[in-house]
């Protein structure tokens, strides 16, 4: 006996519902999986937000990356892996507005060196890592404070010092955003590493981190914090600009103070590998070169130490492709590079 209409309206409109039901199941699993992981990281790295609005768009944004990370390291294609960090519920551009911190130099102050003390250098190793002859302090971590520029100068303060006087000392970043003022370094707003120095031979040393401790946000100059130097440089010079192996040759005998574009997504969330993504070269970014070395497999690569903390990257610092073919090298690391000398 054959249904009435309506009977067959009813069924199909059942069936209908089952199917919706189904694939509504289907799509709030992943985002029930997802909340869970959301939970999880804010209760890992101590975040918590205003109200609801805040935590929805922030999970949004965390959905995102998480889907993103998942995705390239789901695919396989480079020699380098991503991770959920602590930078997952930030934009792309809130984590540039807080994270990196280096002026792009002006045309005037991109001369052409005159003085570079290590040009006739012929005998290079193979490799260099400072961090295992004790030149090189435990990774820091700059917050919020857009202040990399000040991290990247004391690092190679640190290195040069030890060097020179065989005591490995950490030293104030805080007193570089707190008193440089002189220069057009700007505290957390960026600043220059060639400037840093600058101040330091002007300002007759740095001081101790635990004298003039760092504290994430500028503040007034501590004079009395200052007054105590136990870290002096008589000078700067800037490598080659467009040369890794003038680079090389630099790194080999000392730290140095390198600028890079930091900005991507693959940036933010590297984790391990050597790093060989696609980045441009606006130089928005200081960090510290601590050596050089090469994998089993023939890939070259800088070491670098960062100021994002020891949970970014592999401990706080990554290796970046070294001899491409761009004369810049990756991501611009051998552009506008300086050291300080003593």
């Amino acid at each position: 006996m054959a249904l009435p209409v309506t009977c067959k309206l009813i069924l199909g409109a059942l069936f209908m519902l089952e199917i919706w039901v189904s694939q509504s199941k289907a799509r709030t699993l992943p985002d029930a999986s997802m909340v869970e992981k959301h939970e999880q990281w804010m209760a890992r790295y101590g975040r918590n937000y205003k109200d609801d609005v805040e935590k929805t768009k922030r999970f949004e944004i965390f959905r995102e990356n998480v889907e993103y990370i998942e995705s390239f390291n789901g695919a396989g294609v480079r020699p380098y892996k991503l991770a959920i960090n602590n930078f997952a519920d930030l934009t792309n551009e809130e984590f540039r507005a807080s994270r990196i911190g280096y002026k792009l130099r002006s045309r005037s102050k991109l001369s052409e060196v005159s003085l570079f003390r290590y040009a006739n250098v012929t005998a290079a190793p193979s490799s260099v890592d400072w961090r295992k002859k004790g030149a090189v302090t435990g990774v820091k971590d700059q917050g919020q404070c857009g202040c990399c520029w000040a991290f990247s100068a004391v690092a190679a303060i640190e290195g040069i010092n030890q060097l020179k006087t065989g005591n490995l000392i950490s030293l104030s970043e805080q007193e570089l955003v707190d008193c440089d003022t002189s220069t057009e370094n700007e505290g957390c707003e960026g600043g220059l590493f060639e400037d840093a120095f600058k101040f330091i031979i002007k300002n007759g040393g740095l001081t101790t981190e635990s004298n003039y401790p760092y504290e994430g946000v500028k503040g007034i100059c501590n004079t009395k914090k200052e007054s105590s130097k136990v870290a002096k440089i008589t000078g700067y010079e800037d490598v080659p600009a467009n040369s890794e192996s003038a680079l090389l040759k630099v790194v080999a005998n000392q730290l140095v103070s390198v600028s890079i574009d930091a900005r991507g997504s693959d940036f933010k969330f590297y984790s391990s590998g050597v790093f060989t993504g696609e980045c441009g070269t606006e130089l928005h970014h200081a960090a510290t070169a601590v050596g050089y070395g090469e994998t089993s497999d023939g890939t070259k690569y800088w070491l670098v130490k960062n100021s994002w903390g020891s949970g970014w990257g592999e401990g706080g610092y990554i290796r970046m492709q070294r001899d491409i073919d761009a004369k810049e090298g990756l991501c611009g690391i051998a552009m506008e590079a300086s050291y300080p000398t003593t």
